[in-house]
Order: structure tokens, then C-alpha cells, then sequence
């Protein structure tokens, strides 16, 4: 299956700066997809001694290396990732992934492309994990919030601003998060 029919890949192919080094894995991205995973930002890069396509998706961060002879496939579970690192030159860097204890560095990568992926993933991280599902706990009211966190407020509906910017959280999360952000002031 070719990427023409998905619009989250072809809207991620529109953010990247450069494709150089990535064809083929574009092309045939959606063959090591899982079912209903969605594609937010990708760019070209070097790992393991071949250039291919690095992409952040909804559930991990994956390598995709789609060589004549040889093929690679790396993925790190978003739940697996400790930290990224970005550093750069003055056109290319390198992605640094922490993940179960161990370290990734994929290079090579165009700066921009680079560090709109490292800060998406930075992004996803510093959220929260959803909390397990316990029983509906008794009602207590907690007293209102002071006004003083009101400039709070409107720094996180900012920060949640750039993160659906960034294709991180989807509009509908969006608007949910800013409801509940402008109920407090």
C-alpha cells in the first residue's frame, strides 16, 4: 500500500525540510505501521550504517531502513523513552534516544526536521500517563482556585497550543484541555 491514501503521513511529508535519503521508506511506510497508528512527524536520518526515515507516531518512535539488500526496522515504544538529547551543526544534527537503559543516536538528520521530532517527543514525555482505572472515588469540594494561578493557566493553553501545532495532541484533546484550562479562571 502506498502512502496516497493517508493523510496523516502526507501531512507529515509537508512538514519535513528535506526527503533526500527517505524515498523508499516513504513510500512504504504504511507496510510497518500498526493498525490505527498515525503518523506526526518524520524525517530522513542515518542509524546502524543506513539512511532511512525516522517517524513519530501516536504510540513510538521508529527507524525505518528500506535498503535494495538490506532492511531495518527500529522502534521505540513512547513508554520505553526515558529522554531525547538534540544537538546540531550548522545544517545537520543528531537525535539522541534513551530508551530501557540504552542509548541510539540517529544522525545525519536535517536540523529543523530533527528538532521538531526531539521537542514533539520532549513534549509527549513531560504529559502525564493515564492513570489506571480505579473506582469513582467519593465526592470531596475542593475550595476555588485561587486567582493567582490564573497567568498559569494561560501558559499551559499556550504550551497546549503549540503541542497540537506540533500534531501532538489532535483537536479534539485540544479543545477538551482548553475547556477544562478556562473553567478555572
Amino acid at each position: 500500500m502506498t502512502d496516497g491514501s493517508r493523510p496523516d503521513i502526507q501531512a507529515a511529508k509537508d512538514k519535513m525540510q528535506t526527503r533526500l535519503g527517505a524515498g523508499r521508506e516513504m513510500k512504504r511506510l504504511t507496510n510497518h505501521l500498526w493498525e490505527h497508528e498515525s503518523v506526526h512527524l518524520m524525517a530522513a536520518g542515518r542509524y546502524g550504517g543506513g539512511t532511512g526515515l525516522v517517524v513519530l507516531t501516536d504510540r513510538r518512535l521508529l527507524f525505518v531502513m528500506d535498503g535494495m539488500t538490506r532492511k531495518t526496522i527500529e522502534d521505540f515504544p513512547m513508554d520505553k523513552i526515558s529522554s531525547v538529547q538534540w544537538s546540531s551543526g550548522m545544517v545537520l544534527g543528531t537525535l539522541a534516544i534513551f530508551a530501557s537503559g540504552n542509548k541510539a543516536d540517529i544522525d545525519q538528520m536535517n536540523k529543523k526536521d530533527g528538532k521538531q521530532i526531539a521537542d514533539a517527543v520532549r513534549a509527549r514525555l513531560a504529559r502525564p500517563a493515564p492513570a489506571p482505572i480505579q473506582p469513582a472515588p467519593m465526592i470531596h469540594h475542593a475550595p476555588p482556585v485561587p486567582a493567582a494561578n490564573a497567568p498559569d493557566v494561560y501558559e499551559q493553553l499556550r504550551k497546549l497550543g503549540e503541542l497540537r501545532d506540533l500534531g501532538v495532541v489532535t483537536s479534539d484533546e485540544f479543545e477538551a484541555k482548553k475547556h477544562e484550562l478556562l473553567s478555572r479562571i
